[in-house]
């Protein structure tokens, strides 16, 4: 399973590239699905910045994203960097008390924000104040009239950019006018990305959507959800890594994480979450070998009694072989997760105490017992290995029933 996105580079007068601006596709046919505007701003979100963060899919440079009204009014914009992007105000979007509201909100954090498509309109000018970018589509009106239009507004220190320039007559004629920002095929079309993804249990989903909803949510139920499911497990310390403030904090459980991220950042997680994956579905095998994985090292901390080590174990193992399943190299994708450093430690090099659980239940997969009998040797006392790896067999068969 692949998530699909297309960007748009935007250029400067001197016909360098700025920024892009990031649109989600559902295939290869570089075309806009045909879903709501909540669900393609949700999945763009969640399959490409909660993943692999979106300065990576803008190369470091300005993310313009559109937003829809609920994505906007719910806050969605805030799981990301104000430095890394620009919010896109869709042309949509009605233009009522509670958006100036929420773009003042952005606006005061720090937030770059943008009047897609505008169409000039008097209802537009309580919100100028608070805006850095306007998008013109210059194939909406004649050059007089973007004259005109444009003569009205100098008084705000906008940022001009032109949409949908064609020709090299227009681009000259808009840098007189004033524009500062180009995007159009004059410079290039739209250029797609893709990544494979990891699915998400539908079954879990719908139980975590139902533990958020509670008007007292309990983190111990919600981590027990999100351990259930290693794609679930992996999106959320993305998002985390990948949210503004919370990008330094180390990750000692799936417990920690939620707790760190707070009601309102979590239920957030959960809605991008839920929208983005109810539609899909599939079980890939590796997936069903981490889980194993997970309990068989989350029971080994627990009878050396290591006393922080239970959670940090589970996630060893957890992580083990995500890097396989994303088809990304593990160094690079521990770079996104904020692990703790013996989690990362022993993912790479199978180091530290962590690092041989997971070479014990490697050599357990492989039916290498003499080097299993070496390694339980080194870390007794340990039980039977036999029925403690049928019991994580059998925990993850009825964690993956749908």
């Amino acid at each position: 399973m692949y998530g699909f996105i297309a960007r748009q580079p935007i250029f400067n007068v001197s016909k360098e590239t700025i920024g892009y601006e990031l649109l989600f596709r559902d295939g290869e046919a570089n075309a806009f699905p045909n879903i709501n505007a909540d669900e393609a701003t949700s999945k763009l979100l969640m399959q490409h910045h909660l993943l692999l963060g979106v300065e990576k899919v803008a190369a470091n440079k300005l993310a313009f994203i559109n937003f829809s009204e609920d994505t906007l009014i719910y806050h969605f914009p805030t799981s990301i960097r104000p430095e890394s992007m620009v919010i896109e105000v869709l042309e949509s979007v009605p233009a009522s008390e509670e958006l100036l509201h929420t773009l003042k909100f952005l606006h005061d954090r720090g937030y770059k924000l943008a009047l897609d498509d505008h169409d000039f309109d008097e209802k537009w000018r309580p919100f100028l104040p608070y805006i850095t970018y306007l998008k013109v589509d210059i194939q909406q009106f004649n050059m007089l009239q973007i004259s005109n239009k444009l003569r009205e507004l100098k008084q705000f220190p906008l940022i001009l950019l032109a949409e949908r320039v064609e020709t090299a007559e227009q681009f000259e004629q808009l840098k007189v006018l004033g524009f500062h920002l180009f995007q159009g095929y004059l410079f290039a079309r739209p250029e797609m990305m893709k990544h494979k993804q990891l699915p998400v249990n539908k079954t879990t989903l719908l139980e975590l959507i139902a533990e958020a909803s509670s008007s007292k949510m309990n983190f111990n139920r919600l981590a027990e959800c999100c351990q259930r499911d290693v794609g679930l497990s992996y999106k959320l310390l993305c998002f985390i890594n990948n949210s503004g403030p919370m990008r330094a904090e180390k990750i000692s459980s799936l417990k920690h994480a939620m707790v760190f991220m707070g009601e309102t950042e979590l239920k957030k997680f959960i809605s991008l979450l839920a929208l983005a994956n109810l539609a899909d579905g599939g079980i890939d095998e590796r997936i069903t070998q981490s889980l194993v994985r997970a309990y068989f090292c989350g029971q080994l901390a627990k009878q050396k009694k290591l006393p922080d080590n239970p959670p940090s174990a589970f996630l060893a193992g957890l992580f083990s072989n995500v890097h396989e399943i994303v088809e990304q190299p593990l160094a690079e994708l521990l770079q996104q997760l904020p692990l703790l450093d013996n989690v990362k430690q022993a993912l790479l090099t199978r180091k530290g105490v962590l690092g041989q659980f997971l070479q014990l239940i490697e050599a357990f997969e492989q039916a290498d017992w003499p080097r299993m009998e070496q390694l339980k040797q080194a870390l007794e006392p340990l039980t039977d290995l036999q029925e403690l790896y049928q019991e994580a067999v059998l925990w993850t068969e009825q964690v993956l029933q749908p």
